[in-house]
């Protein structure tokens, strides 16, 4: 059984303590905003990337083949058309490779979408996680990266610390993702799978999902469409840039046992009125807000701890609102011809 991890020193290295070079990992969800850049960023580090996305219409399809067509033409990686919550779609990639790590970044995501369909939350991210945990046991993958949420710290003081109780779960998406690291453990515990939970705070950069806020706050500006913003936008939000998400991502690959991380801007939270205009600026046009109520999914403020996130896998964020929201909407200029084609 291979336990494996991975730094940033060198090509598939791996901390002093674990010599073997990681050869082979698995990503699901690689067309997605966090997965392709866990992808792009394992075949920087000379690792072997099958990836797995079903393409499915949660969203435009226009952003995840912007990011799929910018995988596949690097050497090393090999995409699959296939659905974590079908067994059948995933065991004759298991039998055809052996992976030193699971990277399971498929999911449906989203609070609000989460309350009008359920069902698909439960499966994709709950049954989907059970088939990965399966196939790891049987095909003896010994370790199991899970991408969960900050959704999970609902009531809990700020700024969230891992060991705070997470037992109150505001949607279902939260509790699917609490289902999942719960099933996780029980495989650890089990079956000795080492498994890092990592909880993603606000993600946002380049070729973003088109129905969080950066995304459409920067188009609808651009566009001169009113924002529609839900609560009174005082709530703050602890924004991590992508790639320092994708970084963080890799690095959890090292043998930790069971550990829960959190990846997190892991300073001042930002008011989503602040993070407005900082968009206006950028795109030199002034906001047109509507106010909605708040769903009671949603949750007012976030703040990330990533105390343990430094200790354990010598990881802090590197871009800083600033410079990520830079790098968002020029992308987004950059792409204009289509960007601004896609559907809200």
């Amino acid at each position: 059984m291979g336990s494996s991890g991975v730094n940033a020193s060198g090509p598939g290295s791996f901390p002093p303590d674990d010599p073997t070079p990681m050869k082979t990992a698995l990503v699901t969800g690689a067309s997605g905003f966090i997965g392709s850049r866990v992808a792009h960023r394992l075949l920087d580090d000379g690792v072997a990337v099958v990836g797995i996305d079903n393409h499915n219409d949660a969203y435009d399809g226009r952003v995840k083949e912007h990011r799929r067509s910018g995988l596949t033409t690097r050497d090393g990686y090999t995409c699959y058309e296939a659905d974590v919550e079908n067994l059948y779609d995933l065991e004759p990639i298991f039998r055809q490779y052996s992976f030193d790590a699971i990277y399971n970044l498929a999911a449906r995501a989203g609070v609000r979408y989460s309350i009008e369909n359920p069902h698909v939350y439960m499966r994709s991210n709950a049954q989907g996680c059970l088939n990965l945990l399966e196939l790891a046991r049987d095909h003896q993958c010994g370790k199991f990266v899970l991408a969960s949420t900050s959704s999970l710290y609902a009531g809990q003081p700020m700024p969230f610390r891992e060991d705070l109780p997470v037992d109150r779960p505001l949607s279902p998406y939260a509790a699917s993702k609490k289902a999942a690291e719960v099933m996780a453990y029980t495989y650890h515990h089990l079956y000795g799978i080492d498994v890092s939970v990592l909880r993603y705070f606000t993600v946002y950069g380049p070729a973003g999902r088109p129905d969080m806020a950066p995304f459409r706050f920067i188009k609808w500006i651009h566009e001169g469409t009113p924002i529609t913003v839900f609560g009174d936008g005082t709530q703050t939000r602890d924004f991590t840039y992508v790639d320092d998400i994708a970084r963080g991502t890799v690095l959890a690959a090292k043998p930790l046992g069971y550990s829960v991380v959190n990846l997190g801007g892991g300073k001042r939270p930002v008011v989503l009125l602040d993070f407005i205009r900082m968009i206006e600026e950028r795109l030199d046009r002034k906001a047109e807000l509507v106010f909605k109520p708040m769903s009671a999914s949603e949750m007012v403020d976030t703040a990330a701890d990533i105390a343990k996130a430094g200790e354990v896998l010598d990881w802090k964020p590197e871009v800083d609102l600033e410079e990520g929201l830079d790098r968002t909407v020029e992308w987004y200029l950059e792409n204009l011809e289509w960007a601004s084609r896609v559907e809200l």
